[in-house]
């Protein structure tokens, strides 16, 4: 009889130990469950790369596609008392326009390595004219306008008044300009009655 007690005992010590143990697996089991839920999907300082945006990459050369300015067949000589030819400290340059209006020009047509900063990249622009005095109107009505031949865009007037300045090239206009991105730019020029324009490629 003492046996079978002891048996018996044994045979129910067994059955609770059994039932703790699959109880504690079922709630480990709902732990992993929660954890899993919950955990990240994305590894902090890390993006997908569906949401990388690559940036434009712009040639350093002005693409055929870009009506870059050329110098004429027939170079444009200034009326006296300006030079018939820019300095030469300013290389590759040519005079560009007509005796109401003029600028001085790159060879190349290209504006690189420009300051950049929030409205764009910047730029100075000298204008020429034989009926510009600087003693009676050293800030002179001045429209300047830029319009981006290479994306659809409208011209845009980014100012109406140019200051002056002064050195071995004469008496100027001078004109400061952002463009706001890199690319084909068409700028026009706007004194009195005369009207100029050019084509350049901004490049980094």
């Amino acid at each position: 009889m003492r046996r079978l007690y002891s048996l018996l005992s044994i045979l129910i010590l067994a059955s609770l130990l059994a039932g703790c143990a699959a109880s504690a697996n079922a709630q480990s089991e709902e732990s992993k469950d929660v954890d899993s839920s919950n955990a990240p999907t994305d590894v902090p300082g890390k993006s997908n790369t569906t949401d990388s945006v690559e940036s434009e990459v712009v040639p350093h050369k002005p693409p055929a596609s870009c009506p870059i300015t050329h110098p004429a067949d027939v170079a444009f000589i200034p009326p006296e008392p300006y030079p018939s030819k820019p300095p030469e400290r300013y290389v590759d340059q040519f005079w560009y326009g007509t005796p109401e209006l003029w600028t001085m020009l790159r060879t190349d047509a290209t504006w690189t390595d420009l300051p950049h900063n929030r409205y764009g990249y910047t730029q100075k622009v000298f204008w020429w004219s034989r009926d510009f005095d600087v003693a009676t109107d050293p800030y002179p009505s001045f429209k300047l306008v830029i319009e981006r031949l290479d994306v659809p865009s409208s011209p845009v007037v980014v100012s109406e008044e140019a200051t002056n300045a002064s050195a071995d090239f004469g008496t100027a206009m001078l004109t400061g300009v952002d463009i706001p991105e890199l690319g084909c730019w068409k700028i026009t020029g706007q004194y009195k009655e005369a009207e100029l324009s050019f084509v350049v490629w901004v490049a980094p």
